[in-house]
């Protein structure tokens, strides 16, 4: 099993250097990736841009591109260029984000997931491959009826021969719709424990295509605190468990809060939307249970996590991209640096 850093939305590790700081560390740990995020602040292939020119091992992931946020053309355009930047070192991952980024941010209606992720997919991989883009779908039509449009190809070659595509994904069909187009997964919240439900939908999904999971990629983001102090670890966990699954959607429609579910959390899932949509974020943290901590968490002491560890690995997880928490910056890169001496 490989490390990933995941960084983030910016400002997580401090500012330019301090981010800079840590991605070099970890290159030079031996982390095999570092992955950039974004939702509407920092953007993830500027962040990406600027790593490339600056390290020269380490691959870079996007978990995610938000797929409203660009048209496929431009999703080949920036992966293709990253990858000339980085010598081949890009990692593509795209996501659908939320219906409240989608359409409160983007301005892009959040409806027909399923067919306009495969058909962004398409048109991505047919543009990487220099094809001449002619797409024909039910929500996406390339070149334009009726209008001056004429099919291109992109004018830059990828170093790569193929850049890998993964697709983060949190419910069933589209962890099934993963393993159907996609070369990798990125969940959130993964459970080692139920890698059986999620090798289900992904094998659903491959089916579909008539093909196998052999070489299929599962990424996992996972939030890091190496502590003797186990309760102080898993404090750390605890307010952004209370934001997605309480606060990210509404009490009809929340793809975590169903996630925590299916892992037999019913109760407190419950309990957690209805204090943190009632604004008591506080109560909402200390409604997390510790075991929903340790479930989705690496926490506690070094032995303790270093058991997680052959969980993930057993899990058949091929990266684990970690995100060090701490409340010093000290402190994050000695999280870094254990994490990286417990998983060798």
């Amino acid at each position: 099993m490989k490390l990933g850093l995941h960084i983030g939305y910016w400002g997580l590790w401090g500012g330019a250097d301090e981010q800079l700081a840590a991605v070099r560390a970890a290159e030079d740990l031996g982390y095999d990736s570092v992955w950039a995020a974004e939702a509407y602040g920092s953007d993830a292939a500027t962040v990406l841009a600027w790593l490339a020119g600056q390290t020269t091992r380490i691959k870079l992931g996007s978990d995610i591109f938000q797929l409203p946020g660009r048209s496929p053309a431009m999703t080949a355009m920036t992966a293709a260029t990253i990858d000339q930047l980085s010598g081949g070192r890009m990692i593509l991952g795209l996501g659908t984000s939320g219906p409240q980024v989608s359409e409160g941010w983007h301005g892009q209606r959040f409806g027909q997931q399923l067919q306009r992720t495969r058909e962004y997919f398409d048109v991505v991989r047919m543009a990487l491959a220099r094809e001449r883009v002619v797409y024909h779908g039910e929500t996406l039509e390339l070149p334009l009826p009726d209008g001056p449009g004429k099919p291109l190809k992109l004018t830059i070659s990828p170093v790569q021969e193929r850049i890998p595509i993964y697709l983060a994904a949190i419910g069933p069909r589209n962890t099934a719709l993963a393993g159907e187009i996609a070369d990798g997964w990125l969940p959130a919240f993964f459970s080692p424990e139920h890698v059986g439900l999620f090798r289900e939908r992904l094998q659903e999904g491959a089916a579909r295509a008539g093909r196998t999971l052999d070489g299929f990629e599962i990424a996992p983001q996972v939030s890091v605190h190496i502590n003797d102090d186990i309760e102080a670890a898993r404090d750390f966990m605890r307010p952004a468990l209370a934001l997605y699954v309480g606060g990210m959607g509404s009490r009809q429609q929340n793809f975590y809060n169903a996630l925590v579910c299916d892992y037999g959390f019913e109760e407190a899932a419950a309990e957690i939307q209805d204090l943190y949509l009632d604004g008591r974020r506080e109560e909402a943290c200390r409604a997390v249970p510790d075991a929903l901590v340790d479930l989705v968490s690496l926490v506690g002491p070094r032995e303790k996590v270093a058991e997680r560890l052959s969980a993930y690995r057993e899990a058949g997880v091929g990266t684990l991209l970690a995100s060090p928490l701490a409340v010093t910056r000290e402190q994050q890169f000695e999280q870094l640096k254990v994490l990286a001496e417990l998983a060798a």
